[in-house]
């Protein structure tokens, strides 16, 4: 897991819409890289829709928000437009995104085992340096406890 201070690393991925960015095309503005595991679930529609919510505010701090998680571009474009997000998601099928940010760890439920996204948000400043990880994220509040950081 990547730590406060350190830089966050760069990649390029592919957007709800197809297109690519990358975080160093970002330079110069704060970002909010959240990860999340799963489109249209309970917790994670929770998350994407207070970050919804407040995205003047976040806009207002000069943040952009990325949300990223393993599900493919068309689930993104659909999660995304059911929800109105007015903010990017990015694909990462291959896990080289939650790979890289170290959030693709070993998970329990229902007693059994297995691989899959933690809950993680990076703030990063306008340098690319991480100025807060928000560990194993609860999603209530969150949206706000990132604001607050920035």
């Amino acid at each position: 897991m990547l730590k406060i201070g350190e830089k966050a690393p760069d990649f390029t991925a592919v957007t709800d819409t197809g297109a690519e960015i990358s975080l160093s095309s970002l330079r110069g503005k704060k970002v909010v890289l959240y990860f999340y595991p799963r489109d249209n679930t309970p917790g994670c529609t929770t998350e994407a829709c207070d970050f919804r919510d407040r995205a003047e505010a976040l806009a207002a701090k000069d943040a952009v928000v990325l949300g990223v998680s393993t599900d493919t571009v068309a689930s993104h474009e659909k999660f995304k437009a059911k929800h109105d997000l007015p903010f990017t998601l990015l694909a990462d099928p291959e896990r080289e995104l939650v790979s890289a940010y170290g959030v693709y760890q070993e998970k329990k439920q229902y007693g059994r085992s297995f691989m899959g996204t933690v809950r993680t948000t990076f703030v990063i400043d306008p340098g690319g340096t991480i100025t807060s990880v928000f560990e194993k994220v609860k999603v209530k509040d969150h949206a706000d406890a990132v604001l607050a950081s920035l």
